[in-house]
């Protein structure tokens, strides 16, 4: 097993971690399915089963939108169920295992919230939550979001562009990046502490991609406000990268000169470039990026999907990468 060092800490991998769940089923899944299963798979369905008791729309106070008339903003696909979105997560600072987060994130606090905008913007603002939810209309957006480890869901996200709140900000001509810094509470974070990250989690995007009319900053999901377990009460959704790019839980927003130095970059910058758009001819060091499983869709024998260029939404944010070599900025 490889294992990353961090400042002294020896931890596994993100795509190494066997859920609690799925080890102790282990035997039982095996002895119905036989040798050679993925270990993948087994994590999806320890997850999803341990979840589906409770999981489902209508729990939550509702957040609709109207249909988005944003180009690439309402795939046809069909959206992933409500459990297997909110069940199989990643959120490390309610743990590990993919289902940790629906546990675990029960604990969190998203009132009151509030959201600095900082640095070279001419507008710098706290913004409550609530200001923040009527700051612009809402939208349901369907997108497609693909996990680095090879899984996809489709997703019906509420929420607005995040070019509707750099526009009231005024970012200076200074300004060339944005980037996101997540809440990193150790009172109601179990995980914050943990040696699998420096925290708080941050992220960043180029100004122009965070203007992109598709980036979009996300209130709720299935009609409904976030779970807490999706990143409540605001996150980032940038669909044609990869998931870990899409910072949840947000507590401020930062305009930079400088590309910022985001939290995978620094514990791995050979995994996890700053770019991180979804290219399937630049393959993880450890395993390839050419296929993916669409969670919902995952049995032992269930064939892969293909991995599309930009995550198939190509045909809008291609141009801004004319010129740039997407094996070496990935």
């Amino acid at each position: 097993m490889h294992f990353l060092r961090d400042k002294g800490f020896d931890h596994a991998h993100r795509c190494e971690i066997t859920p609690r769940a799925t080890y102790e089923r282990r035997r039982e899944l095996l002895k119905l399915l036989g040798c050679g299963v993925a270990g993948a798979a087994m994590a999806s369905w320890a997850a999803r089963d341990a979840h589906a008791q409770t999981a489902r729309p209508g729990k939550l106070a509702a957040l609709s939108g109207a249909r988005s008339a944003v180009s690439g903003g309402a795939t046809m696909e069909k959206p992933s169920a409500y459990v297997d979105a909110t069940g199989y997560n990643n959120f490390y600072e309610f743990g590990t295992d993919k289902g940790d987060p629906a546990q675990n994130a029960h604990t969190l606090k998203t009132r009151p919230w509030t959201v600095a905008i900082e640095g070279e913007v001419k507008k710098p603002k706290v913004y409550d939550i609530d200001e923040l939810l009527k700051l612009a209309p809402m939208e349901e957006r369907i997108y497609r979001l693909r996990c680095v480890e090879g899984w996809s869901m489709v997703i019906p996200w509420v929420g607005y562009s995040l070019a509707e709140l750099i526009r009231k900000v005024e970012p200076t001509g200074s300004a060339k990046y944005v980037e996101f810094v997540t809440l990193a509470d150790p009172k109601t974070m179990p995980f914050v502490g943990s040696g699998v990250l420096d925290w708080p989690y941050a992220e960043g995007l180029r100004l122009d991609e965070a203007m992109h009319p598709l980036t979009l900053l996300a209130f709720g999901m299935y009609g409904e406000v976030l779970p807490n377990q999706n990143g409540a009460p605001v996150r980032a959704v940038v669909p044609w990268k990869y998931g870990f790019k899409s910072g949840k839980s947000i507590v401020k927003i930062r305009f930079t000169a400088k590309q910022p130095t985001t939290s995978w970059v620094k514990s791995a910058a050979q995994e996890y470039g700053f770019y991180s758009n979804v290219n399937p001819e630049v393959d993880h060091p450890r395993w390839s990026q050419a296929t993916e499983r669409r969670i919902g869709e995952d049995g032992i024998f269930a064939k892969k999907r293909p991995t599309l260029m930009f995550n198939g939404y190509g045909p809008q944010v291609a141009s801004l990468y004319a010129g740039m070599d997407l094996k070496k900025n990935f």
